[in-house]
């Protein structure tokens, strides 16, 4: 009896101390989507969750093997030097033995699989995971040194169209499944400082640009990203979705995300988490698989500006084989100096067609409580027409480049016609959405001399857009909100720096979105953390 007893007591504790479920079990989530059927959003009106190419399992067995003998008790015991912790903190943790680069790591694939391997739980925003993140987070303690990067031995999770070497870069689209590349040029950068790459993230398919009807979020090879505000109740964002909802739950010390138009300010407003799209040509796009070489652009999502600035920096540098980055800024230490930020001063534009946003308003009353200038203006009404065909005549000859220099061997499909074939032979797997923006594609056709043109008048309308107030009223910035104006940004090619604002009466974040000239991160992150120091407004999902 006693022994008995013993192998049960056992047994108990291993259940008490583990993660609830050994295996991902795919279930019936009929029910669920009869629920969303009706939802405001038709974009929300789901007709997958699960994902019907992912083996969950298959992430499990990277996790599983690097967790051993990480319990519960220990996971509970880190919380505290961890969770809602930005980065200088972890740091001095470390620094103070009170944490290590490899505890750090394995605390967040602990909690990575205890939230994702449930059901009620999952936000279905991890794709894939490094099997060797635990064994690096070993060599980075073995090889700290005082004049390390902030960023070094932090985990960073990467969205799922960056390339990284040792896992399939697919875009979430089942054509790029078995894609292996080698690391991007950002990615070199961060490793070069010792950041540890956690893993990827989802993301709308193809950058949210495969489908009119596809909702943010989605894609053939993750599933449905939920929101951890609100699962099935709030959109995510899109098309960084991923890095979004990954970040708002504590899965990572940072993460990264890409934006064309409102890939990374959608995302981390619907998240409520910081999200800078930075200049065009600051940061490098090779290894990064494109929508448009005119617009595309890596940028951070972290919890805290601090955290941007760090992850930003860690990024930068100029890359011979992407022509914009020539002579961009680099080796500047964006964190440095942002405790002594303020809004004394500064001068922002009010776009008074924003104003009947209570929460919008709210905000600029509390700039101008921090000594900033508010000037409302009236915002010229400039439509970016054929702004879509600009997308797709990029794309259509940017993807197949991609492809060529990067993508394995075995990858078949080499251009937008082929993929979009390939995706009709099974269209209930790999297009339950259809692929409308994939077909006009493949049917459109334009001039090198028309798509000339129609950059250059893209361009200076949405210049025109923010340099008449800018100029007139000797502004440092422009007040958005979350994802507004990222079209006329992209086509500007302006940074933007979304910050959490506050939450609407249903709970669902917003952010407030700082809009300044081309490269003028420095400012732009300075502004952004006097608004967050002086608001203090995020506040973690509760479940």
């Amino acid at each position: 009896m006693r022994k008995s007893t013993l192998l049960l007591t056992i047994i108990l504790l291993t259940c008490i101390l583990q993660p609830s479920h050994s295996q991902w079990i795919p279930y019936d989530e009929t029910e669920e989507l009869a629920q969303n059927a009706s939802h405001p959003s038709p974009k929300m009106r789901y007709r997958l969750i699960q994902s019907r190419l992912l083996d969950k399992n298959e992430i499990w067995a990277a996790v599983s093997g690097q967790i051993r003998g990480f319990t519960e008790e220990e996971y509970q015991r880190l919380k505290p030097f961890i969770l809602g912790q930005d980065i200088p903190s972890m740091q001095s943790h470390i620094r103070a033995g009170e944490l290590t680069c490899e505890k750090l790591t394995q605390w967040y694939l602990y909690r990575i699989f205890k939230y994702e391997n449930d059901r009620d739980k999952a936000l279905n925003c991890i794709i894939a995971i490094n099997p060797e993140a635990v064994s690096e987070a070993r060599e980075r303690d073995r090889n700290r040194s005082a004049g390390d990067h902030p960023i070094y031995g932090m985990p960073v999770l990467l969205k799922d169209n960056i390339g990284m070497e040792g896992l399939p870069t697919t875009a979430g689209a089942a054509a790029l499944i078995k894609n292996y590349t080698p690391d991007a040029f950002i990615v070199e950068r961060m490793k070069e400082k010792g950041a540890i790459i956690l893993g990827k993230t989802n993301l709308s398919e193809w950058a949210n640009y495969l489908s009119s009807a596809c909702p943010n979020g989605y894609s053939a090879v993750g599933g449905q990203t939920l929101n951890p505000y609100g699962r099935r109740k709030f959109d995510t964002g899109g098309s960084s979705s991923g890095s979004g909802a990954a970040m708002a739950a504590g899965y990572a010390a940072a993460a990264v995300g890409t934006e064309t138009s409102g890939s990374i300010l959608s995302p981390s407003s619907a998240n409520s988490v910081v999200g800078l799209k930075p200049t065009t040509g600051l940061l490098s796009r090779s290894g990064i698989v494109p929508l448009s070489g005119t617009l595309d652009t890596p940028g951070p999502m972290t919890t805290t500006v601090t955290d941007n600035a760090i992850l930003l920096s860690a990024m930068c540098g100029e890359d011979s084989t992407d022509a914009v980055t020539k002579d961009n800024p680099k080796n500047i230490e964006y964190w440095e100096g942002l405790e002594r930020s303020s809004l004394k001063g500064m001068r922002f534009g009010v776009s008074k067609s924003l104003l009947s946003d209570s929460l919008y308003r709210l905000t600029v009353e509390q700039i101008i409580a921090q000594g900033g200038a508010a000037i409302e203006f009236e915002p010229e009404r400039i439509v970016l027409e054929r702004f879509s065909t600009l997308l797709s005549a990029d794309m259509k000859a940017d993807l197949p480049a991609y492809l060529d220099r990067y993508a394995s061997e075995d990858i078949e499909y080499r251009t937008v016609d082929q993929i979009a074939a390939f995706n009709r032979l099974d269209s209930l797997v790999r297009i339950p959405y259809g692929q409308t923006i994939f077909d006009g594609m493949t049917a459109m056709e334009i001039s090198n001399e028309e798509l000339l043109l129609l950059r250059s008048k893209l361009h200076s309308d949405a210049v025109s857009y923010f340099e008449k107030p800018m100029t007139e009223h000797q502004l440092d910035a422009v007040l958005s909100v979350a994802n507004r104006n990222a079209g006329l940004a992209a086509a500007a090619r302006y940074p933007c720096l979304t910050v959490p604002m506050g939450y609407r009466q249903s709970g669902e974040p917003v952010g407030i979105t700082f809009i300044a000239r081309p490269f003028d991160e420095v400012k732009l992150l300075r502004m952004g953390y006097a608004f967050e120091q002086a608001t203090k407004l995020r506040q973690p999902p509760s479940q």
